[in-house]
């Protein structure tokens, strides 16, 4: 490397890479708009480089090809960054420095693309972030979709699923866990997703580990298993409120045989209470019969009496 290549990367806090006969640096860590982004270092004479940048999702959002001196160097303004945009958010983008002449060996520097360069404030770190969405609830051998979702500096990264979530695994009730690996699906950029049949009633626990450009993040969730799913709690809840309504239906027909008897028994206690009035009734009737009767014959009997006592 040229005396004054090192020089120019010290003062300009420029950032390194070295690997066999390529060797690439940036004049700067951190850029605002406005800034140019200078891509500089050393290659094979006359060889030609392609020149890429990446953005936080990973998408191209430059390209070039140049050709290096006839002493290998080479410095490119490669950008003047423009407006913070959706094509050109805010986050850390990734310099890529491919050589078309030594197998294909490349360069690679990350850089951030902020609203300050103070480099005190603004560390060149990428932000990654893992999302896993479960369902609360499930039922034991029936599947369960878990989706996840992967964002770099807040922008969401594509890659393949078998390398950005490799490691992911999910812990079961029992203890144990089971590697996920090859078994995520991609619905979109950075939306993914993995169907599992779960084999054990309890907590499962999802563990998604995403690991993208040396940066590594996690994200879990927990889905509780039971003997069967909401769906069959629900039948069973439907048809208990049918039985409770034919009951209440038989109910509200005992209920109205029973007024009806009520009623009955109201009528028989009233004509047991007119029928007792009768019969007082009939009674005193039957007394003022009787008396004069009673009378006659005790008069007849002392009758008897004197004419007997007159006879002797």
């Amino acid at each position: 490397m040229k005396p004054l290549l090192i020089i120019v990367a010290v003062l300009l806090g420029g950032i390194p890479a070295a690997s066999g006969d390529l060797e690439v640096f940036t004049n700067s860590k951190v850029y605002a708009t406005d800034h140019s982004l200078q891509v500089y270092g050393t290659g094979l004479a006359d060889e030609n480089l392609v020149i890429r940048l990446f953005a936080p999702d990973d998408t191209i959002a430059k390209f070039d090809q140049i050709t290096a001196d006839d002493d290998g160097s080479f410095n490119y303004g490669l950008i003047i960054w423009p407006e913070p945009s959706t094509n050109f958010p805010y986050g850390t983008y990734t310099v890529e420095v491919i050589s078309t002449e030594q197998n294909g060996i490349s360069e690679r520097i990350d850089v951030k693309f902020v609203s300050t360069t103070d480099l005190a404030d603004v560390p060149v770190e990428r932000n990654l972030s893992t999302l896993v969405f479960a369902p609360e609830t499930a039922a034991v051998h029936q599947s369960v979709r878990v989706f996840v979702q992967i964002t770099s500096d807040g922008l969401l990264i594509g890659n393949d699923p078998t390398l950005l979530l490799r490691t992911s695994h999910v812990h079961l009730p029992s203890g144990l866990s089971i590697s996920l690996s090859n078994t995520f699906k991609t619905l979109h950029q950075g939306l993914y997703f993995v169907d599992y049949i779960p084999r054990e009633e309890g907590t499962h626990v999802f563990h998604v580990v995403a690991f993208h450009q040396g940066t590594t993040s996690h994200g879990s969730s927990a889905t509780n298993v039971l003997s069967q799913d909401i769906g069959g709690i629900s039948e069973q809840i439907i048809n208990l409120n049918s039985i409770l309504d034919e009951t209440s239906g038989e109910l509200g027909v005992l209920k109205s045989e029973i007024a009806a008897f009520d009623t009955t028994l109201v009528r028989a206690s009233e004509q047991i209470d007119e029928n007792i009035g009768t019969i007082g009734e009939a009674s005193s009737q039957l007394n003022a019969l009787l008396l004069p009767i009673i009378a006659s014959i005790g008069l007849i009997v002392a009758l008897q009496i004197t004419i007997l006592a007159r006879r002797r």
